[in-house]
């Protein structure tokens, strides 16, 4: 299975996870582009080997197929690399794309696109996010070789909610209070909510920035006084957990301030993995990168939990970000003020957020399904059998 990165390999783990529960001793192995997937994904138990793959070109990816010689090839939504899969196609090795998405903006369906148009011809099977992605891939390739499977992102969130494990210290954090967790946030996002989280201390907020490098967690608990980072707050908790009751008394000057919620009001996530179960804590929820011209980040990862989603206003490239408008499981907003009056809003009437929030929820579970149907597709086809 290739990923480009560390969301492509959540949206093929759950083809990964199954195919290994039904196939125990076929050999599996996955490989990255980038290292912010393979850095995470490196230890990853549910594999035989992790790799990263190397550079393009003929050389390397005759020489990686002939060592690796695999019986199926599963490519995440994107990331087209040319010899690669002209040596796959040369080895009539099958090829199956997983979650794509195909937009009229695309070299494919250019008239620069023969390059394009070639890799494509490689892939035995294209299992597509929507209709619209099989609408414009049908211009160039049959339309037998295409199927609308839907996301298997929805897949991987409905598993990771359902097997919920607590985070150590993020309960004790929030208290009794509203929490609001805004994930994934670039300083585009933060400067939206820095007003609101300064001026209401009775609510916890959780940042999560989608950088979690020293210098910009720097950068973002300058921006909010009253922060902390996780680290630090679990490091309190922990402090406090082993001194004595008799010490805390007998020396007045010996301070935990870091396990102590009155403290703080915003906790900072200064490392990658939280982010899935964290949403699992509020109240509200808020996606970052829709400020950004990349667009939003992962939604459902939040509205899995039955929580509201807002988020900025660039997520045109997110299909499932207007399905959650429609159905009334999300808010888009375009600046600051309108942030805080829709915050304003919900909080004053838990019936809409419940409302809202069961509708994000039905919509992920009325979405679920895409494994299942690539799977079926591997075993009629019989191809991880001899």
């Amino acid at each position: 299975m290739h990923c480009a990165s560390l969301g492509e390999f959540e949206q093929g783990r759950p083809v990964i996870e199954k195919i290994r529960s039904e196939f125990p001793h076929h050999e599996i192995v996955i490989t990255f582009f980038s290292p912010s997937g393979y850095e995470i994904v490196k230890n990853y138990k549910g594999v035989d080997h992790v790799f990263y793959l190397p550079v393009d070109s003929a050389k390397n990816a005759a020489r990686f197929v002939s060592l690796v010689k695999p019986s199926l090839v599963l490519w995440i939504k994107y990331e087209y690399w040319y010899y690669y899969l002209n040596e796959l196609k040369k080895k009539n090795i099958p090829v199956i794309l997983i979650s794509g998405v195909y937009r009229v903006n695309m070299p494919f369906f250019k008239w620069y696109g023969a390059l394009w148009k070639k890799m494509l011809g490689s892939f035995s099977h294209f299992f597509v996010q929507n209709p619209a992605s099989k609408k414009m891939l049908e211009k160039i390739i049959p339309q037998q070789l295409i199927t609308v499977s839907g996301d298997t992102r929805f897949d991987r969130v409905i598993s990771i909610a359902e097997k919920f494990t607590p985070l150590d210290g993020i309960k004790e954090f929030c208290g009794d209070a509203s929490v609001i967790v805004a994930g994934s946030t670039w300083d585009d996002d933060e400067a939206e909510w820095t007003h609101f989280i300064k001026t209401h201390p009775e609510i916890k907020f959780i940042i999560a920035p989608h950088e979690v490098d020293k210098e910009n967690l720097k950068e973002v608990k300058k921006e909010f006084p009253g922060s902390v980072l996780y680290g630090d707050w679990l490091g309190g908790i922990r402090k406090e957990q082993e001194a004595s009751s008799e010490k805390r008394v007998a020396n007045g000057n010996e301070q935990y301030a870091t396990h102590n919620p009155q403290s703080f009001n915003c906790l900072i996530i200064d490392n990658i993995g939280m982010l899935s179960r964290l949403y699992k804590y509020a109240t509200i929820t808020y996606v970052g990168g829709g400020f950004r011209f990349d667009g939003l980040h992962n939604i459902l990862e939040a509205a899995v939990y039955g929580k509201p989603v807002i988020f900025g206003p660039e997520y045109e490239k997110n299909f499932e970000a207007e399905d959650l408008l429609e159905c009334d499981g999300a808010i888009t907003i375009e600046n600051a003020l309108q942030l805080e009056k829709i915050l304003n809003e919900l909080l004053k009437n838990n019936d809409e957020i419940s409302r809202r929030g069961i509708e994000a929820r039905d919509y992920i579970y009325r979405k679920a399904g895409a494994t299942k149907i690539i799977l079926n597709y591997i075993h009629e086809n019989r191809l991880l059998i001899n």
